[in-house]
């Protein structure tokens, strides 16, 4: 874009089943961390902006939780809730789906879709994952069987391949209009959102097979004082043997998570950290919608 180009910019939505790669992509498209990834389903439970600026463009994508199936505890039905209300205000919509496979959940956050008007364009994640790029061919055939959508991208995340066809196709549907951020943010969380997301990401990928999807994490105290940061963060659990299981065996688990987390948020923040964490416990909180937004979801 030259000097008189107009300026544009959009809200571009995230969509799709749990674990397709939805936050990956929004990290690789950035740039930076936006959300935190792990390889267990449901990892993202809030709407989370990242904000990918360029020369008079700016395109805030919206990762939202993964859609599934089931509303087997009020988490999942706020979850599903939180995706769906992301919509409004959109001007693009990217479904995702993870190359050469298929799912009920896939269908079912497909048919989410069926009302939206807004333009929906299909980004087939995971390519890499595919030794014979011949057989996206037909899969590609069969996905816009399934709609009609406004462009389909091919791309691995991961990778970063073809981010920028994904990119382009974006833009040209941004509407023209003032950016919606500052140049120099790349998210609308806080310094104290990050953390407690940090802790989270840290417990889930040492405690993934341990641990059921029932843990939160609250910051109770955030201070920053010269060059440090004070945090304080709690974990809250569901049942008394998962507080047992957090902690570990004179405490090593929770010392290793604490660990991991300070050094990703010195990381970050570009500060010294001192990161101390607790383990509660809330009776089945997943359960109750009260406890579920009282956590912050």
């Amino acid at each position: 874009m030259n000097d008189t180009s107009p300026t544009r910019s959009g809200m571009v939505a995230l969509v799709g089943r749990p674990n397709v790669g939805k936050s990956t992509l929004v990290n690789a498209l950035v740039g930076e961390k936006v959300s935190i990834v792990t390889p267990k389903p449901q990892t993202t439970r809030h709407r989370i902006v990242g904000v990918l600026t360029q020369p008079g463009l700016q395109i805030a994508l919206v990762d939202t939780p993964g859609l599934h199936t089931g509303q087997r505890s009020a988490l999942n039905r706020v979850l599903n809730e939180t995706a769906m209300s992301s919509l409004a205000g959109i001007d693009v919509v990217l479904f995702v789906v993870e190359a050469g496979q298929w799912r009920a959940e896939d269908q079912a956050a497909l048919e989410r879709l069926a009302s939206i008007r807004t333009p929906v364009g299909l980004v087939i994640n995971k390519v890499d994952r595919v030794a014979d790029k011949t057989e996206l061919l037909p899969f590609i055939e069969q996905m816009n069987a399934r709609r009609e959508f406004a462009f389909v991208a091919p791309v691995s995340a991961q990778k970063h391949k073809n981010l920028d066809s994904v990119v382009a196709e974006c833009a040209q549907r941004m509407p023209e209009g003032p950016f919606l951020f500052p140049e120099d943010e790349y998210t609308d969380r806080n310094l104290r959102f990050i953390a407690a997301e940090t802790v989270r990401e840290k417990l889930t990928m040492y405690m993934q097979q341990e641990l059921p999807y029932s843990a939160a994490v609250e910051i109770e105290r955030f201070e920053q004082g010269g060059e440090q940061i004070e945090i304080h963060a709690c974990i809250w659990v569901s049942r008394d043997n998962h507080k047992a299981m957090v902690i570990g065996k004179g405490g090593a688990m929770l010392k290793k998570i604490g660990r991991a987390a300070r050094l990703d948020l010195v990381d970050r923040l570009q500060h010294r950290v001192d990161l101390r964490l607790w383990v509660k416990v809330r009776e089945n909180w997943i359960d109750s919608e009260a406890s579920v937004r009282d956590l912050g979801h």
